[in-house]
């Protein structure tokens, strides 16, 4: 069971174009940037699970973004203020925010992407975990982009039960903003695979055991020179809630 939600206060940064975006930090010691996914927050992805709560216990400032267009941070609907790989460049903002030497980054989903696209543009943390992502889902960022247009275009519209249903729902549950999602959608960036075996550090990768939504967490975990897996029950939707994933981070970045 989830542990109940700290009242962390907001602090703000501003992202690689001045937007204001907004983070959440537990803890002190070493710092860890924790990256939620697509459709979500920090709140409902690393806080109200207790994740959060178990790398500050560990001995780690937690750091934990909104990113645009989610949460607390700036939601805007200009297409502009989606270039390719903002997200990207919004983490290397928030690293130059808090003057972060020594740090580890970690994501999961759209979190694990843009840390993926981070260590790809040249970022070097410590250490680093990709969860809830596959090496298909890197090499071809646009895969997915078609559901989730699909979901956000259909608002209303999908038959209960179905895929596009259920991750309708899981937006309503955070309070996303579709019109600001939509945008954010074309800004998603490939990563070649020579990048990434070029990721001369240790990395996490870590994934539901039945989480097959982007491709074969396995065969990313290969590519890279230092990667490991570990595997976590459930499949996408449900693994980033499950405390083995806190313990899994724990055990790598504590």
């Amino acid at each position: 069971m989830a542990n109940p939600s700290p009242a962390l206060p907001i602090h703000r940064f501003p992202g690689a174009d001045g937007l204001p975006l907004a983070y959440r930090a537990l803890g002190e010691g070493p710092p860890v940037i924790l990256i939620h996914g697509l459709f979500s927050n920090a709140e409902v992805n690393w806080i109200r699970p207790g994740h959060a709560a178990r790398l500050a216990a560990a001995g780690r400032r937690v750091v934990m973004p909104d990113l645009r267009g989610h949460g607390s941070s700036a939601t805007p609907h200009d297409p502009a203020a989606y270039p390719p790989d903002i997200l990207a460049a919004d983490g290397e903002a928030l690293l130059n925010h808090l003057g972060a030497g020594a740090c580890d980054l970690a994501g999961y989903s759209l979190g694990g992407r843009t840390v993926a696209r981070m260590l790809a543009r040249g970022a070097r943390p410590a250490r680093a975990v990709i969860a809830g992502m596959g090496l298909a889902g890197l090499l071809d960022a646009g895969a997915r982009t078609g559901f989730f247009t699909a979901v956000l275009e259909g608002i209303g519209s999908h038959p209960r039960g179905s895929p596009e249903w259920m991750a309708e729902a899981f937006l309503k549950t955070t309070g996303g903003d579709p019109a600001a999602m939509l945008p954010l959608l074309n800004s998603f960036v490939d990563t070649e695979r020579d990048a990434l075996a070029a990721v001369d550090l240790p990395v996490l990768v870590l994934s539901g055991v039945d989480d097959a939504d982007n491709g074969s967490a396995a065969d990313l975990a290969a590519l890279l020179p230092q990667g490991r897996l570990r595997e976590v029950p459930g499949n996408h939707m449900s693994a980033v809630g499950r405390a083995e994933l806190g313990a899994a981070l724990a055990d790598f970045l504590g």
